[in-house]
């Protein structure tokens, strides 16, 4: 009395082989999945096996790598025979070519930007009309690595001089040079017995450039290093595009002479990359190595020995000199350096780094 009916044997055999049949079919859909979809390393749980399957995608990666090579260069090769243009090449997407647009990047044909460079501060030194003299110090709390790095920059900038601070206010130093007739001055500051931090005085009248400094290397701790002469070095500044880098390239500028000495063969490289500072010193040199060449095949010497002409190779390289540091702007100061009234340029601030792909230098 109203109560369910209940099942036939057939009616439940039916609904049976239906459940069984819609589990067949998810599992087939799983497996099809499970085919198209490529085993990653990180989901194989056994280490062994896992190592493996990573070394194995590796090779196929360079292998897959080097047959596009070799097709593109039979590509230009063919092309080439022919007379005709060979394929453009596919320009790698990076950060320093997806950067931000900037409208202070500097111009071939920017006019205002050469009379300022006529007017500015560097321009009697950048002339040739003075030669640059250097006074380096320490901040007030010195550290053991300080004086070594001291030691490496007064062999790096030429005409520089070693001042010990003591207890003297910073305003004082920069009198002094003044009246000594110093054009720059640059002050080593140190934290936790570490060099930090780089502060660059044009005098008499500024710009302060104060630099992060990081990534210190000394020339003992570079391996092969060489040991510089006392020639004046060529100097090499990179990647300074915009307003702001190419000022600062011009108070880096100004710390060299402007007539290198090529026999001495130095090198002193400022490289800037995603607004970091990369600076090296480097000296060239020339190697004499010998290479046999056969003068003909199957033709012998009356010694019976094969005839072979040794000839001279000359070979170029570079060799470190250390130091090794990395420099990062942190503000550009008005005049000589006065934290209370000091009017700036140019400060870092947090809140500008907004994208990964904006540059100020």
């Amino acid at each position: 009395m109203g109560g369910k009916r209940r099942k036939s044997e057939s009616e439940a055999m039916e609904e049976y082989g239906s459940d069984v049949e819609l589990d067949k079919k998810e599992e087939k859909k799983k497996m099809e999945k499970g085919k198209g979809r490529e085993i990653l390393p990180s989901m194989i749980k056994n280490k062994e096996k896992r190592s493996a399957v990573h070394a194995k995608l590796k090779h196929e990666k360079k292998v897959e790598k080097r047959k596009k090579l070799k097709a593109r260069d039979a590509e230009e090769k063919r092309a080439l025979e022919l007379g005709e243009e060979p394929p453009p090449r596919k320009i790698p997407r990076t950060i320093e070519n997806t950067r931000e647009n900037d409208e202070t990047v500097c111009k071939p044909d920017d006019e205002e930007l050469f009379a300022g460079n006529d007017a500015d501060e560097f321009s009697s030194i950048l002339k040739r009309e003075r030669t640059p003299k250097i006074l380096i110090t320490t901040s007030r709390f010195n550290s053991t690595r300080g004086p070594a790095f001291i030691s490496e920059l007064l062999q790096v900038i030429p005409n520089a001089h070693y001042y010990k601070r003591g207890t003297y206010d910073l305003k004082k130093i920069v009198e002094y040079a003044k009246k000594q007739d110093f054009t720059s001055l640059i002050v080593v500051h140190t934290n936790r017995r570490e060099p930090d931090a780089l502060l660059i005085i044009g005098l008499p009248d500024g710009p302060t450039a104060h630099f992060k400094l990081s990534r210190l290397v000394l020339r003992k701790d570079i391996k092969n290093h060489g040991n510089p002469t006392s020639h004046e070095p060529e100097l090499v500044l990179t990647n300074f595009t915009t307003r702001l880098g190419h000022r600062a390239g011009r108070i880096i500028q100004s710390l060299f002479p402007q007539e290198p000495n090529f026999r001495g063969r130095r090198v002193v490289t400022f490289h800037n990359q995603r607004d970091y500072i990369f600076f090296r010193h480097h000296r060239y040199i020339f190697e004499t190595k010998e290479s046999k060449k056969s003068d003909s095949k199957g033709k012998k010497d009356k010694d019976g020995k094969d005839g072979k002409i040794s000839q001279q190779k000359v070979i170029a390289r570079l060799q470190e000199c250390g130091p090794r540091f990395t420099l990062k702007l942190r503000s550009l100061q008005h005049g000589t350096f006065d934290t209370k009234g000091g009017e700036y340029e140019w400060v870092h601030k947090p809140e500008m780094d907004t994208s990964r792909r904006r540059f100020f230098l």
